[in-house]
């Protein structure tokens, strides 16, 4: 759902009345925007009070009210399915996948505003949308996205701490090293240090989180740049949106290029608050350290094998795949490989998600994109091959909830097409779109003044304990 509410909705929405209709009755609030306020700092500033309020009703009203019972799976497996966490920005679904503010990804599609006509979202509308709950106008895109490159510089310090690693080091530690190196220049520390209310926590994070989110594209393409471009570095380009631009100071100016990167970011940016990436940010910030020390916390969640770490895996056990049975692989061989595989012990990368029992609407769109520009690739036909080859032996092997394919089954395989092979570095792509995700749900954060995050946990003996005297009472 979108949390806030249009004035005068049906006049705003009359002149996209076609678009909305296709999107049916799945979002109850949706307020496309005029162009008169471009600044989206005066927006929030207007929207803080009335959702503070809520939440003040919400836990007055309901703060007794039972979300469920915790059972002893849920305690020693990773509290999966435990509600514990308020994350305003994006919910996701089971069966729906992932919804923005109340939209799905074909909706964002539909009515955030594109580069070109029928273009894939910019991501800055995205970052307007998860901000605000409401959809931007092409003018005040345009505006965030100049706001950004206006916020883009990077100290010397920055890219002299990240030298002093070897070139090496894994792309996503150098990137994190980058990220830390740029909380030096913190305004929520500052303010903190100097004795700022509670009230004003909102205004210096998002400070830090703007500045964060607008920076990060340039660390990101100078590690990139530094480690398989013999530190060639391409600067920004100030005509460029955010997507475009960080395709083009990576190496890569097709314009197909530049729509995967707008499609990549904006579909890899947030995906609730659960996963480890976004759930370790939140955690760290809950603690008050600010966007830069919170965000690198949650970028070394990121580079762990079972979260964002998987797209390089995918890519490179696709390969092993062409390496070993050639690319016109027939059906039965790419069976018994997948076999091969599951018997060896290992999983099939890029198949199953911890919530989701459907395909991954992120694996959907990307198949979309990738019949419109690259259908004869050999690469993808393999993985339209595994769509078709994989559920099936999952659901007989019988162990896994989910054998549809995830966002990284396809993400790998576009890049490869469009040139970016180096598949270590495809896992800082993703932190550079989870930054907008995060940041903004820590901007909500700080407005709503969430608390310091402290769960309990409990020892085996005291499980025991308590399972023998529930069962004897």
């Amino acid at each position: 759902m979108v949390f806030f509410r249009s004035v005068s909705l049906l006049s705003r929405l009359r002149s996209r009345a076609v678009q909305q209709s296709k999107i049916g009755n799945s979002v109850r609030w949706l307020q496309i925007q005029s162009s008169s306020d471009l600044d989206l700092h005066s927006q929030l500033k207007e929207l803080i009070p009335e959702q503070q309020e809520r939440l003040k009703k919400i836990k007055s009203e309901y703060g007794k009210v039972q979300l469920g019972n915790i059972t002893v799976d849920q305690v020693i497996g990773g509290m999966r399915g435990m509600v514990g966490l308020l994350w305003e920005t994006s919910l996701l679904d089971p069966d729906e996948g992932i919804r923005f503010r109340g939209l799905s990804i074909p909706e964002c599609q539909k009515v955030l505003p594109a580069a070109k006509l029928d273009g894939e979202p910019l991501p800055e509308g995205l970052l307007w949308l998860l901000l605000t709950g409401k959809v931007p106008s092409k003018e005040q895109v345009d505006a965030l996205s100049k706001e950004l490159r206006s916020r883009a510089t990077v100290p010397d310090y920055v890219y002299k701490a990240i030298d002093a690693l070897p070139t090496t080091a894994h792309p996503m530690t150098q990137f994190t090293t980058g990220v830390m190196a740029l909380q030096v220049q913190s305004e929520f520390q500052k303010a903190y240090e100097k004795g700022i209310p509670k009230t004003k926590y909102w205004e210096p994070t998002y400070e830090d989180s703007l500045s964060l989110i607008a920076r990060v594209p340039v660390v990101a393409s100078y590690v990139y740049r530094r480690i398989y471009k013999d530190g060639q570095i391409i600067p920004m380009d100030d005509s460029l949106d955010y997507g475009s631009n960080f395709a083009h100071m990576l190496g890569f100016d097709s314009p197909q290029m530049q729509e995967l990167m707008r499609l990549y970011v904006t579909i890899h940016s947030d995906h609730e608050g659960g996963n480890v990436s976004a759930h370790t940010g939140h955690l760290v910030a809950s603690a008050l350290s600010d966007p830069f020390l919170s965000f690198a916390a949650a970028l070394n969640g990121l580079a762990g094998p079972l979260h964002g770490l998987a797209n390089q895996e995918v890519l490179l056990w696709i390969k092993s795949v062409v390496d070993e049975c050639g690319e016109n692989i027939t059906t039965e061989q790419l069976k018994d490989y997948v076999w091969k595989t599951l018997n060896s012990g290992k999983v099939v990368p890029g198949f199953g998600h911890g919530v989701l029992r459907k395909t991954d609407p992120r694996y959907t769109c990307q198949r979309e994109f990738a019949l419109k520009h690259l259908p004869d690739d050999p690469l993808f036909q393999l993985v339209s091959k595994l769509y078709e080859v994989v559920p099936p032996i999952l659901t007989e092997l019988g162990k896994v909830k989910n054998p549809w394919p995830n966002v990284d089954a396809h993400s790998g395989v576009l890049l490869n097409y469009f040139g970016l092979t180096e598949a270590r570095y495809f896992t800082v792509l993703f932190g550079v779109s989870r930054s907008i995700g995060i940041c903004s749900q820590l901007i909500w954060d700080r407005a709503l003044g969430l608390p310091l995050e402290r769960p309990k946990s409990v020892t085996m003996e005291w499980l025991e304990n308590y399972c023998k005297k529930a069962a004897s009472s």
